[in-house]
């Protein structure tokens, strides 16, 4: 495993090995040593394609995340949503699949969301706190200040993404997390 540091404080990428042969392939996802995080709380998603789940985030209890496809192909996209942050309201985006063996770990303030290519994708998610749904917050995916520019016009997105609020109301109601 080796890091790869962005353009945005404590985002990074996480190269994995990838050790495949005809029986079928093995990987590290997570090694303490390598990534000094503690995490408490685990869970995996499963998307078909064209589905977009997003932009999510707790306003309190903040979730820092290091997330890795098992099967399949995303579009990762995080927003800096950081108090002070040089990169406040910039939009970080990376393909993540099986094929390359890259997960991302995105630190705590940071809006996420994720696009999937193929007909089955398994996304798995480390997470250093727990799942507070009183907390559940997020940006609606297609808002125009953010400028993410999505694979599809014809996505599959839950209602509840659907009527997310703009960033405009973020900044002016939660201001930033």
């Amino acid at each position: 495993m080796k890091i790869q540091n962005t353009k945005f404080k404590g985002l990074y990428i996480v190269k994995q090995k990838d050790n495949s042969d005809k029986r079928g392939s093995l990987r590290e996802t997570f090694n303490e040593k390598i990534i000094k995080k503690k995490f408490v709380f685990e869970y995996c998603t499963h998307s078909k394609k064209n589905v977009l789940r997003g932009f999510h985030f707790q306003t309190k209890s903040k979730q820092s995340k290091f997330v890795n496809v098992l099967k399949g192909k995303i579009l990762d996209v995080v927003v800096d949503l950081r108090k002070n942050s040089t990169t406040f309201g910039k939009v970080f985006k990376i393909i993540l699949s099986k094929n390359n063996a890259l997960g991302l770990y995105i630190p705590a303030g940071f809006a996420h969301a994720y696009y999937s290519y193929e007909k089955e994708n398994i996304i798995y998610y480390k997470l250093d706190n727990y799942y507070a749904p009183q907390y559940e917050s997020g940006i609606v995916y297609n808002d125009k200040n953010l400028k993410v520019r999505w694979p599809s016009k014809r996505m599959i997105i839950s209602k509840k993404d659907k009527i997310l609020p703009t960033f405009e109301f973020f900044r002016k109601k939660i201001r930033y997390l």
